[in-house]
């Protein structure tokens, strides 16, 4: 049975665990710019995206990921998704408003990856994005896909990647990464007034 633990923000980090007998996931975020970005998951390319998204979305993150590689990147990359989503959520839940909507477009020599978010407490996940090779060193690219949608699932928001064009399967999921960590950044940033603010019917 998976065991989630998070602690109340304090100092403004959001401390979040998860153990299952796959995975062990360690997270603190820190929901603001000029904060460490640390992240370790044994998984080279997944950290580097990961560090990609954390840098250019302004926001502190560090994450300690260990699962079972030697059977397969998947329980690993998915779990990470799910705790850092649900890290968002709870950022959310702690903030009470943000300004909700974020976007950015972001090129990567011959990749222009588009990220779009609405912090909507409804999940859903568009991603398109054909990436002509199918591993960026061992890192199998449809995982791409299983973080996004753990992350999505866990964060309750609506999340469009698009990638307009590329030929580099690497450049393509840094465009979109980076695209990613900058929508987030925009749609999570703190607004004045409470969360009736935030949509026409007054609640999300």
């Amino acid at each position: 049975m998976p065991i989630l633990e998070g602690n109340p923000m304090t100092e403004n980090i959001l401390s979040l665990s998860r153990r299952t007998k796959e995975t062990s996931i360690r997270l603190a975020l820190r929901g603001e710019p000029g904060c460490p970005v640390k992240i370790d998951t044994g998984v080279p390319f997944f950290d580097h995206m990961l560090t990609a998204a954390a840098f250019h979305g302004g926001f502190g993150l560090e994450i300690e990921a260990r699962g079972d590689l030697e059977v397969d990147y998947h329980h690993l990359v998915e779990d990470t998704g799910l705790v850092l989503g649900e890290a968002f959520h709870q950022l959310l839940e702690t903030r009470g408003a943000v300004a909700r909507f974020g976007h950015s477009v972001i090129p990567m020599d011959d990749a222009l990856g588009e990220a779009v978010v609405d912090v909507a407490e409804r999940p859903y996940l568009v991603l398109e994005a054909d990436f002509p090779q199918d591993r960026c060193g061992s890192f199998p690219m449809e995982l791409v896909r299983e973080f996004f949608l753990a992350f999505t699932n866990r964060a309750r928001i609506n999340l469009h990647l698009l990638c307009r064009h590329g030929g580099n399967s690497h450049h393509m999921a840094e465009a979109l990464f980076k695209a990613f960590g900058r929508a987030l950044g925009a749609a999570y940033a703190p607004r004045p007034g409470g969360r009736d603010g935030m949509s026409t019917k007054g609640d999300l």
